[in-house]
């Protein structure tokens, strides 16, 4: 294992879910000093920053992030940048969606379509603004929004999800223009990942998106967080771009 992002800190919103989870875990394994953001998983959160590999004086840490509270990320940030001096790397993981069937419009209410947008939406564009000048300061700041192939194909969980997910695709272009050269930003779009929250919804369902998915499986969380180490190691002249990791779903 090569440590090609020692030095570096990184924040991941929701690192304590399912994906966010593993994508911790990745940056950790690639060196990097990680921030596991959580909003009401703080047991969870900080049993992960526990047991992350670590680097010799880069102490992981479970911190508090509600994106929904710019506040909050502000303080957050001023915390951030007295302790560790800089972010190297933020990734927007928090995601909020319930499956509603895209006919059943009359239960995809108002309360939940506020939900959606406010934490996709708003939480990843509160969460840069706060980070901004962090993520500039060593001219290495990369933005990660973890996406989803609902925002080309408009299939999802619920329909206001699918255009939750279009306007964070959206936004990583905006973002990409207005804050180079400095920082970069960049969308990682999964097909259906083999988390909790995907084994709960209707089986069916589930199975139907696999077969029309040209590789006949599902996305792994590993191989998620694997594409966020390498858009900090390796793809260092990508900004502006949607990676998918969706086994060639839109092919079927």
């Amino acid at each position: 294992m090569t440590l090609a992002m020692s030095g570096h800190v990184a924040l991941v919103t929701g690192g304590a879910g399912g994906l966010g989870r593993s994508i911790s875990t990745a940056l950790a394994d690639a060196g990097a000093t990680v921030l596991v953001g959580y909003r009401t998983s703080a047991e969870a959160a900080h049993a992960l920053a526990a047991q992350l590999p670590g680097v010799a004086g880069q102490p992981h840490r479970a911190v508090e992030c509600d994106v929904s509270d710019s506040d909050g990320l502000r303080e957050l940030a001023s915390r951030v940048a007295a302790e560790f001096g800089g972010l190297d790397v933020l990734v927007n993981c928090a995601g909020m969606t319930r499956y509603v069937a895209h006919r059943a419009l009359d239960e995809l209410d108002d309360e939940l379509i506020d939900q959606i947008f406010t934490t996709n939406v708003r939480g990843a564009i509160a969460s840069v603004r706060a980070f901004q000048s962090l993520l500039a300061q060593h001219g290495r700041g990369l933005v990660v929004n973890i996406s989803s192939i609902a925002a080309q194909t408009a299939m999802g969980s619920n329909i206001a999800y699918c255009a939750s997910k279009a306007a964070v695709d959206n936004l990583t272009k905006s973002l990409a223009r207005a804050l180079s050269p400095e920082i970069r930003v960049v969308s990682v779009s999964p097909g259906l990942v083999d988390t909790e929250f995907v084994r709960g919804l209707d089986e069916a369902w589930r199975a139907e998106q696999t077969a029309r998915t040209p590789l006949q499986r599902l996305a792994m969380p590993d191989e998620v967080a694997t594409a966020v180490v390498v858009l900090a190691t390796q793809l260092t002249f990508t900004t502006g771009a949607v990676i998918p990791i969706d086994g060639g779903r839109p092919l079927g």
